[in-house]
């Protein structure tokens, strides 16, 4: 018995063949076209259980016909396929009451997978709000940001607290921006609020508000962020760095819908969507006493988990180029990179994420005044950035951070060669001796100190003091 008749419509015949084998091998009858038109007969004559559909079709846009399918079946899923993997796509379908959208290239698995749980879904309504807007807020083709649009692209039609996660500079506020820009509180405030650019003491005044008098140098009644974001989105970013006081004051806005100003007596109801953003584990913090569980799953609804640039290194090409395109549009005279520029891009690790990369992006374009940005411009910018952080780190940056640049810049000092062998105990050689030498001068040479500090047994210290030819206070007793 087959399982249902499933419609699909693209102009490429082979598309349609290869579809049509995968689908009928999975128990569906099938119907194909390279049309709009012919789609539409068969939907309005009531056929289908599911259709998919390319977006660009030689008669009509399958975004044209999605609403009149739409009016016509309201039950029947309709997949959209596109290769332009964009934002502005997945956006675009969701709106238009798409079931799902399926970037192209997709696998074959995922794409019957995909059909199944349409089938299974079949009766769903979604809201349907046409949408034109040509701005592309991501930038991004990669699986990694596919998943992320397909996301954005459901949740822009809802309410859902979304928590966003990931490491600095991987675009969580654009994120947060492209969930209200695109979602049914556009034309309500967006409200963003760093809560680690705060103090700590003034979290409460500046969420809630505060009353006349209700603290030393409230001489007037203080809006919050609450009251300005009302009826649209307040982005809460750096949630982990929120003081206790003030979590249990927003759980009870996300519990009860309402909150009370500092000072205030008279609870005030909010319409306000929440979405949160962080760099750090928020599990971690919760077993350290540091965040509330409670509020950690009011906030994670939907959790969202933006991919560091090193997992999506081939979006690095449109990255930089679209980073370009906007320093064009302050005036700057249009430039290009070349292969090896876009390759030397790739291989960097960008501990900084996308924000490091606009930065360098920007000042190559300022600084190179050719027309050409070469693989030799951007090794030079790199090499430097290299030299400056090493001169003047941040004591409380990150190590792994600091390394991962110092070996993206020794790879690009070789080019297409690599660095000679034995990198790894070079590097760990690098590192031990400044360690090793450190905690043996806090310790005042004792070894037996040092070795405790370290972690290490007193045996294997020694050997790597041997090793390293390590210089010890003389005068000290070691043992």
């Amino acid at each position: 018995m087959r399982k249902g008749m499933i419609l699909i419509a693209d102009d490429d015949s082979a598309i349609r063949t290869v579809l049509g084998q995968a689908l009928s091998r999975a128990g569906y009858d099938v119907r194909t076209t390279g049309t709009a038109a012919g789609l539409w007969q068969w939907v309005a004559g009531g056929e289908g259980d599911v259709a998919i559909t390319d977006v660009v079709l030689p008669d009509e846009s399958g975004f044209d016909l999605l609403p009149r399918i739409k009016r016509a079946r309201p039950d029947l899923p309709v997949v959209v396929m596109s290769a332009r993997n964009t934002i502005l796509t997945a956006i675009s379908a969701a709106e238009r009451g798409a079931f799902d959208y399926l970037p192209k290239p997709f696998d074959l698995k995922d794409l019957t997978a995909l059909v199944g749980r349409a089938m299974s879904a079949r009766g769903r309504k979604r809201e349907t709000d046409a949408q034109s807007d040509d701005s592309l807020p991501i930038v991004g083709r990669s699986p990694a940001m596919q998943e992320i649009y397909r996301a954005i692209g459901r949740l822009t039609q809802s309410d859902l607290t979304v928590t966003i996660s990931g490491e600095s500079g991987t675009g969580k506020e654009l994120v947060a921006r492209a969930l209200h820009d695109f979602g049914r509180r556009k034309n309500r405030p967006f409200v963003a609020v760093s809560m680690a650019a705060v103090p700590k003491d003034q979290v409460e005044s500046e969420l809630f508000g505060h009353e006349r008098g209700a603290f030393s140098g409230a001489i007037n009644r203080g809006i919050g962020r609450f009251e300005q974001a009302e009826g649209g989105t307040l982005f809460l970013d750096e949630i982990g760095d929120m003081p206790q006081e003030a979590q249990a004051r927003l759980l009870r806005v996300l519990q009860q819908g309402e909150y009370t100003s500092v000072g205030g007596r008279t609870p005030v109801r909010t319409d306000v969507r929440i979405i949160a953003a962080t760099n750090r584990d928020l599990r971690q913090l919760i077993q350290q006493g540091l965040f509330r569980e409670d509020l950690y799953y009011r906030l994670a609804v939907v959790p969202l988990r933006l991919p560091p640039l090193r997992e999506r290194v081939d979006d690095i090409p449109d990255l930089a180029r679209h980073f370009l395109r906007q320093v064009e549009a302050q005036g700057l005279p249009a430039k290009r990179f070349d292969a090896d520029a876009l390759e030397l891009l790739k291989r960097h690790r960008w501990p900084g994420n996308v924000r490091e990369l606009e930065n360098l992006i920007r000042r190559l374009a300022v600084l190179h005044s050719g027309e050409t940005i070469t693989g030799s411009a951007v090794g030079d910018e790199l090499r430097e950035r290299e030299r400056s952080s090493g001169a003047s780190s941040d004591i409380n940056g990150s190590l792994s951070a600091m390394v991962e640049s110092h070996l993206a810049a020794l790879f690009a000092a070789h080019g297409e060669a690599l660095p000679p062998p034995g990198l790894y105990d070079r590097i760990l050689e690098e590192i031990e001796r400044p360690l090793l030498s450190i905690c043996l001068a806090a310790t005042r040479g004792n070894q037996i100190r040092a070795a405790q500090l370290l972690g290490l047994n007193r045996n294997t210290l020694r050997k790597k003091i041997r090793d390293l030819r390590l210089e010890v206070i003389r005068g000290l007793k070691t043992d």
